[in-house]
């Protein structure tokens, strides 16, 4: 299978690296090099040195460096360098002019000088087009605005951050991680702004780096508020310091203290051993007896209420439906003659009516 020499090039200071084909060139790390990119011929550093790559997982597009820069490029570059400060001066003073509410961050020159890119921060969208052209006539060269993110700016202008340090993305971090408010709170810090945030007002990128570790080192602990059982009785989790790995309990006579995290868990084991022990002592064996207790004599058994057999009551006599067991309308049935001379007059109930039928039916008429 074939294979590609691939480098990898930087444009600025901790910027993002760029894949180029290295072909025959040597470049060690460092190196300042011509490349051919989409907007033309730029100067950049080698940031990874060449490694060979099949050719199916090289980038599509993929561009060549076209040679090791000379001290003629290095020279331009310099030139370019001073453009750029006159340049920077002269769009501030037009953005101050026409009052846009816009903050400039960097003026780039191409290496070519065919154009300069202006980037700047807004807090919305801003109509530069009256600035363009006075930036194309003063420079007389192309003019491309980018507007750009906070924190953007502040890899661009660099700085010192809280920790007395350059800034992160300025030295050395080539990708903006996400970072949110739950990272602090893992790490236990206080949720101040002032003390959480960086020089571009968003949060520290250095909360990021800590993070997985106190994740992985705060499953071993309890809880807080946790309950927990120690041989002297039981007790709470109120405070759980993750580095150290120790815990603060409120103990059952109501003072404070601090354990190891291997402590509690050995005196835990030990209060559990201790329960199930008392635990065993009190529940009786297979005879019945409880351990350690004189043995009882003997009684003869009685058949308990739920041992006796349930007695069957006597089946009745089928005999013949009642009034209320007869389906369709009720009929008395004949009472036994009296023994008189006069016979019993039978009571004649009307059938009950069924439902669906009306109350007064209609007859017909003929």
């Amino acid at each position: 299978m074939e294979s590609l020499r691939l480098v990898g090039v930087s444009f600025q200071c901790a910027g993002k690296v760029f894949d180029f084909n290295a072909q025959d060139l040597d470049l060690p790390l460092g190196t300042r090099v011509i490349v051919e990119t989409e907007r033309g011929r730029a100067l950049g550093t080698v940031a990874r040195p060449p490694e060979d790559t099949p050719a199916d997982d090289a980038p599509p597009k993929l561009k060549s460096i076209i040679r090791v820069a000379t001290d003629s490029d290095l020279q331009q570059a310099s030139a370019n360098a001073r453009k750029e400060d006159e340049a920077m001066a002269f769009c501030r003073q037009r953005i101050a002019q026409r009052g846009l509410e816009m903050k400039l961050v960097r003026a780039e020159y191409l290496f070519d000088s065919s154009k300069v890119l202006f980037y700047f921060t807004a807090d919305g969208r801003i109509d530069f087009r009256d600035l363009v052209r006075d930036l194309a006539q003063h420079l007389r060269t192309r003019i491309e605005m980018r507007q750009i993110g906070v924190r953007d700016e502040a890899k661009l202008v660099g700085g010192l951050g809280v920790c007395g340090r350059e800034l992160c993305c300025s030295s050395y971090l080539r990708e903006f991680a996400p970072v949110s408010v739950k990272m602090a709170k893992a790490q236990g810090l206080a949720l101040n702004p002032a003390k959480i945030s960086g020089q571009c007002g968003r949060l520290l990128c250095c909360l990021a780096y800590e993070y997985e570790t106190y994740n992985e080192l705060r499953k071993s602990l309890p809880k807080l508020g946790k309950k927990v059982t120690l041989p002297a009785g039981p007790a709470e989790v109120v405070a759980v310091d993750v580095l150290s790995q120790a815990v603060t309990l409120s103990c059952p006579g109501g003072e404070r203290c601090r354990m190891q995290i291997a402590a509690l868990q050995k005196e835990m084991a030990q209060a559990l051993n201790q329960q199930a022990e008392s635990t065993s002592r009190s529940v009786p064996d297979a005879s019945g007896e409880k351990q350690g207790s004189a043995p009882r004599r003997e009684q003869p058994e009685e058949p308990s209420k739920r041992q006796q057999p349930r007695r069957k009551s006597p089946r009745r006599p089928k005999s013949a439906p009642t009034d209320k067991q007869v389906d369709g309308p009720r009929q008395d049935t004949p009472k036994p003659q009296q023994e008189t001379d006069k016979p019993a007059k039978r009571k004649r109930r009307r059938p009950r009516r069924r439902p669906g039928k009306p109350k007064n039916p209609e007859t017909p008429t003929t």
